[in-house]
């Protein structure tokens, strides 16, 4: 077993508190967006024994196990994170498996630098993700059915965005969605900017509903990403719920602390709020045009106390156990690779205390007991 010194990403969207908080330190200040917890090469975490990505490439098959190891390659194929937005996230989507494949080898074909701002695709791999709050967590997920957008968009009474609620009530809902969005993007930001003006002068002056959008707009000052945010589900997530996001759905993080777990992947085609690059005819190939309730997750209790959350991949397993005092020790052995989170208390994994935001790397077969009293998020994989 390895307690990790794990790396926090600085982006500008990230909380100056929230992090901060959970590990009971003084804010410096400065943004604190993400934690990563795994062998990703753009931050691995730390060990005793080197980064955890060049241990892991020493001797595959005893720190990932045989069958993970079968499955995936010889890498840990999730990557496990504490996120904390303070201001919403570029509003996104991300491939499937075949498409991220097939884009990759594309501008690989292309000669694209892996490095270059308007390179799509930084590897060949799909990103699903799952985010589980911590605190009441914010975010934009999926599209709302056509007639729910146009009901929204004409309550802001601005002239010029009519022609985006006609098209929503006049066409299949594929359609309909698929054409505003294309006009929405493509139109550009002089096109749009007096239309997101106006439009983000009636969020903020209506409140209810429209709130999660005004939010955006104040920090998105005449992005055409605002309008189409405007097309997606809002939801709030409550301590201990998630939201698993697959391929192909529109969704933008708005506000809060939550545990991320996704595939090893940097896949991220962006729809707009972000002044990177918008690849919009990618774009358009990637979404997926389908209204969609946001699914949000609540675990599944197990007789010996672990909360699963259910996925439909392989890439990852995210669970969490909630001890109270006095409970009795859990075997948490697994023939697959293990990080173990905690987020509350000071739980003991494997005789190893956990304060809140510290974790430990478990190889594939290593016995590992659980005790004590606190939250463990487990991630790990199906092999």
């Amino acid at each position: 077993m390895d307690r990790l010194s794990n790396t926090v990403r600085p982006y500008a969207w990230g909380s100056t508190t929230l992090i901060p908080d959970l590990l009971g330190t003084a804010p410096t200040g400065e943004p604190m967006a993400e934690m990563w917890m795994g062998a990703h090469p753009g931050a691995p975490s730390r060990t005793d024994r080197g980064a955890l990505n060049d241990v892991i490439a020493a001797d595959p098959v005893h720190e990932l196990g045989p069958a993970s190891a079968d499955k995936f390659g010889p890498r840990l194929p999730f990557l496990l994170k504490l996120l904390a937005a303070g201001a919403p996230l570029s509003l996104q989507v991300h491939p499937d498996l075949a498409q991220a494949r097939e884009g990759y080898a594309a501008e690989e074909r292309a000669g694209i630098p892996v490095d270059a701002p308007h390179r799509n695709y930084r590897d060949d791999n799909h990103k699903p993700e799952m985010v589980c709050a911590l605190t009441p967590f914010d975010g934009l997920c999926g599209f709302r059915p056509p007639v729910e957008a146009a009901d929204l968009l004409a309550g802001l009474d601005v002239d010029s965005l009519k022609p985006y609620v006609d098209l929503l009530h006049a066409h299949p809902e594929e359609a309909a969605l698929r054409e505003v969005l294309t006009a929405v993007l493509a139109a550009g930001r002089d096109e749009t900017a007096h239309t997101v003006s106006e439009a983000a002068a009636a969020v903020e002056r209506l409140g209810g509903p429209y709130a999660p959008y005004a939010v955006v707009a104040h920090h998105f000052p005449g992005d055409p990403g605002v309008i189409a945010a405007m097309l997606l589900n809002h939801v709030r997530l409550q301590p201990g719920e998630a939201l698993f996001l697959g391929a192909g759905v529109p969704h933008a993080y708005i506000s809060g602390l939550a545990v991320e777990i996704m595939a090893t992947s940097d896949n991220v085609l962006r729809c707009g709020l972000t002044p990177k690059h918008v690849d919009v005819p990618e774009l358009l190939r990637v979404v997926r045009f389908e209204a969609s309730e946001p699914g949000v997750l609540r675990p599944e209790a197990s007789p010996a106390g672990e909360e699963v959350y259910d996925a439909p991949v392989d890439e990852f397993r995210l669970s969490r156990f909630v001890r109270p005092e006095g409970a009795a020790p859990t075997d948490v052995t697994a023939r697959t690779p293990q990080i173990l989170l905690a987020t509350a208390g000071r739980p003991q994994a494997g005789g190893v205390t956990l304060a809140p935001g510290e974790s430990v790397f478990v190889p594939a077969d290593e016995k590992t007991e659980l005790s004590g009293t606190g939250t463990v998020f487990r991630a790990t994989v199906v092999a």
